[in-house]
């Protein structure tokens, strides 16, 4: 692996465990440790531990962090509660996304989660704007930690680490308290579908928390789980990933995250695009797909009724939860209702796919 690719607190520990590391975003990431089904059931019926600090992390204060940041932002950060996390998108003054983040406020600063591909793009889009705007930006990246605990036993295995009753968080907020005591951020959030925990904290205290975690998860069926399973999980609760269904030329209205676009809130980048985007009627959507057998239907697949290529497959993969092949796709709208059979063109070979609602999965609550 090259020398110049970046790596966590917790990279000796991942080479030490069988992890099988690979370039991601430049930073070298466990793809796996045991397989990647085996990790996928484990986050869905017990618990998984995922090393996600090479997303980025942006931390915002000043007396215009708010004002800021809804300039950035499609959604409204001034009616954010203390502790409230909300999914928004930067989008360009073309209405592309540059990227989907989470956006944190806590008592006096404001944390930005960014995609490990967009750091760097997004600080430097970020730097064109501030102008005007009294407002601190530190890029903690680099010396903050970041792990993903995900699954139904997550809060037994946390809990007891935190000063904070961690029961008492709802979905999409987050604390400031102490884990194993040291300062730490804690969220209810995650990227499997799963109800879960976000941990933010100093670099130097990964490793004592990751091994506890470890530890304390055993009995109840924890394991370590890599970036692969990370993308099974996503992709079986319909969550876009940058890259596949996100990109600087697809708009959040073709991307079915209306929820995430607050045209009547600020003033911000990319808005009188988004207006004229939300106005369209040609605009193709995302939807979801199932093919019979083993075999998945990858991204940049086309899709085709009779002769005429009607959509491209975004995201494909065997689905470990459904046991079938699931994916992601943009169709043309008069194609692209639930339940209409499509052909995928796999290698120059045709396959039925039936159009499906999305998610595939979603956890009982």
């Amino acid at each position: 692996m090259s020398d110049s690719l970046l790596s966590t607190a917790c990279h000796q520990w991942h080479v030490d465990h069988g992890g099988r590391m690979v370039d991601f975003a430049g930073w070298e990431m466990p793809l796996l440790y045991s397989n990647i089904t085996a990790e996928h059931h484990a986050v869905r019926k017990t618990a998984g531990l995922f090393d996600i600090a090479h997303m980025g992390r942006l931390f915002f204060s000043g007396p215009d962090a708010c004002r800021f940041l809804d300039r950035l932002l499609t959604n409204n950060v001034e009616s954010l509660k203390p502790g409230q996390i909300r999914y928004s998108l930067v989008t360009n003054e073309a209405g592309g996304i540059l990227d989907d983040v989470l956006v944190y406020r806590f008592s006096d600063f404001y944390l930005l989660v960014v995609n490990a591909s967009n750091r760097l793009k997004i600080v430097e889009w970020i730097e064109k704007q501030r102008a005007g705007f009294d407002v601190q930006i530190d890029d903690r990246t680099c010396d903050k930690f970041m792990l993903a605990l995900q699954g139904p036993e997550s809060l037994g295995v946390l809990n007891p680490l935190a000063e904070a009753d961690l029961s008492e968080i709802k979905y999409y907020y987050g604390v400031e308290t102490q884990v194993l005591g040291v300062d730490a951020l804690v969220s209810r959030t995650g990227y499997t579908g799963e109800d879960g925990f976000e941990v933010v904290l100093d670099q130097g205290q990964a490793v004592t928390l990751w091994e506890r975690l470890i530890a304390d998860g055993e009995s109840v069926g924890l394991v370590p789980a890599g970036l692969g399973c990370r993308d099974t999980l996503r992709l079986e609760a319909a969550m876009p990933l940058y890259g596949h269904e996100l990109d600087e030329q697809t708009d959040p209205f073709t991307a079915g995250l209306n929820f995430a676009v607050k045209l009547q809130a600020a003033d911000f980048i990319g808005k009188e695009a988004l207006i004229a985007a939300k106005a369209r009627e040609d605009r193709k959507v995302r939807v979801g797909f199932t093919l019979e057998g083993k075999r998945a239907a990858r991204e940049g697949c086309p899709l085709f009724e009779g002769d005429q290529q009607v959509g491209i497959v975004t995201s494909g993969s065997f689905s470990p939860t459904l046991d079938m092949p699931i994916g992601m796709a943009y169709v043309e709208a008069k194609f692209a209702e639930p339940g209409r059979t499509l052909e995928a063109d796999i290698r120059g070979k045709r396959f039925p796919v039936k159009l499906t609602e999305l998610p595939f999965y979603k956890r009982d609550t």
